[in-house]
């Protein structure tokens, strides 16, 4: 592993880099000239963001979406990593794992080398602040992943110069607990270094984005009463609000819109920044002519019949996640279930979309502060910031319910309105939820499938235990 490391710790400049700031990308600039302006940090962070866009494209959709009840595999030819994602069922040797894997450590390493020389470079307190606001918000994103993924997980917070530092430095799994310490303090720092920075991007690391992510985070470990606080300041902020069309979230020329609090930036125009929604998303159909050029996708994530029938009567969510039918290029119309969230209708170029994927948004805030009032004996306040989300989807208020049923509600508000987002598999994850929900699921559907015991966790990837038995496996697999 520790060979690994040495290759996606020290040679992650040689990563493609988004030009969205109209910046070098890192990996044009040698070594010796590099991190020696202001100019070089916003370049190597411009990479670091860069990274996310591999992680979002299909893997996280794969294993948030794709291991629920939400969705399922309409392919005539599924990738292996995909029917294990759908049976629930997955091995060491799942290609989606080893991304998460890769993209994060890589995420991490280049956010370690700008902490690591912001001391040495002359720039302002201003400047010096908001790089490492920046950094340690990546690098706490990227361990978020990786811990509720994989449990326990290296701990590395600091920058390699050579490979003997690689050889020497402690690369075995820690602790969950030890984990989740570094990406709160990273997130703690991170909101209060970028308090009162002006002019940023939403494919930008910020205060409210480090407190959205804390306010995640402490759900996740159960520390309710911090939660509800992180999560009201975000409110309190009054930066953010609800799009009113729901729609417009997921469609182009839409990004930057008032509900984002952190997105991952796409770009078509053939440049290799494109993101892949329409490719998993449409139907596996020849004969699909719904694109300029006739291009179809592949039907590698589409929704279950169970889930485009389980929506509320009157709710606009579902009119703008799934399309019911395909304009064929002979101009008719046939039945056939596909997701809508992130396509770019305006490119006739595969895996070449062009509309950001919003990772953080405001409704997200509203649903896991009304969960964390509930948690905290303030059900009856809950229902508000529930019914606030409720009310742009057109639905009626929810009333009365107590705790265990608004913990349902919330459940359920959140299928619907993260449909496709990746959130579904972590929201049942850290409720508790997952096995009763998936087996549930899984009978109903006549299906011969389960969720172990075990299966709460993914497996470490095998090329990682191979370079280094001692890594270890999670139990079960």
């Amino acid at each position: 592993m520790k060979k690994y490391i040495l290759y996606s710790l020290i040679a992650v400049t040689a990563s493609s880099c988004s030009d969205f700031l109209n910046l070098q990308p890192e990996y044009q600039i040698s070594e010796n000239s590099f991190y020696k302006s202001p100019k070089d940090f916003e370049t190597a962070l411009v990479g670091n963001y860069a990274g996310l866009q591999g992680l979002h494209n299909t893997a996280l959709i794969d294993l948030g979406d794709l291991t629920t009840d939400n969705t399922d595999i309409k392919s005539t030819s599924p990738l292996v990593a995909e029917a294990e994602c759908d049976e629930v069922n997955l091995t060491a040797s799942n290609d989606f794992l080893n991304t998460v894997w890769s993209i994060s450590f890589a995420t991490i390493a280049r956010s370690n080398n700008i902490l690591s020389r912001l001391d040495a470079v002359t720039m302002t307190d201003a400047q010096k602040n908001q790089y490492k606001g920046e950094a340690l918000f990546l690098r706490a994103y990227a361990y978020f992943y990786l811990v509720r993924l994989f449990g326990n997980v290296p701990v590395v917070d600091v920058s390699f110069r050579s490979p003997d530092e690689i050889m020497k430095f402690d690369m075995t799994r820690r602790p969950v607990a030890e984990v989740y310490n570094v990406i709160t303090q990273d997130l703690l720092q991170s909101a209060t270094l970028l308090n009162g920075v002006a002019g940023l991007s939403k494919s930008q690391a910020s205060t409210g984005a480090a407190k959205t992510l804390l306010g995640k985070v402490y759900l996740t470990t159960r520390q309710f009463d911090l939660a509800k606080t992180v999560l009201k300041e975000v409110i309190d902020l009054k930066t953010y609000s609800l799009n009113p069309d729901y729609k417009k979230l997921f469609t182009n020329g839409n990004d930057e819109l008032q509900e984002s609090v952190f997105e991952i930036k796409y770009l078509s125009g053939n440049v290799g920044e494109g993101n892949s929604f329409s490719t998993i998303f449409m139907p596996s159909r020849f004969d699909v002519g719904m694109f300029p050029g006739n291009m179809q996708g592949a039907g590698r994530v589409l929704p279950t019949r169970q889930m485009a029938g389980s929506y509320e009567k009157g709710d606009l969510r579902r009119a703008a996640s799934i399309g019911d039918s395909v304009k064929l290029i002979s101009g008719k119309y046939e039945k056939d279930l596909f997701g809508l969230k992130f396509v770019d209708f305006t490119t006739g170029i595969v895996g070449d979309g062009g509309i950001n994927f919003t990772s953080l948004r405001y409704a997200d805030v509203l649903l896991m502060y009304a969960e964390a009032l509930n948690e905290t004996s303030s059900t009856a306040e809950a229902h508000t910031y529930l019914n606030t989300v409720r009310s742009r989807a057109g639905l009626p208020p929810k009333t009365g319910l107590d705790k265990a049923a608004l913990a349902l509600a919330l459940e359920n508000e959140r299928k619907f309105e993260f449909f496709l987002e990746g959130h579904r598999w972590f929201d049942l994850v850290r409720t508790g939820r997952y096995q009763v929900v998936m087996n549930q699921y899984f009978k109903d559907n006549g299906l011969n499938f389960s969720v172990a015991d075990h299966e709460v966790l993914m497996p470490i990837p095998l090329r990682e235990i191979d370079i280094n038995p001692n890594l270890g496996q999670n139990p079960g697999y």
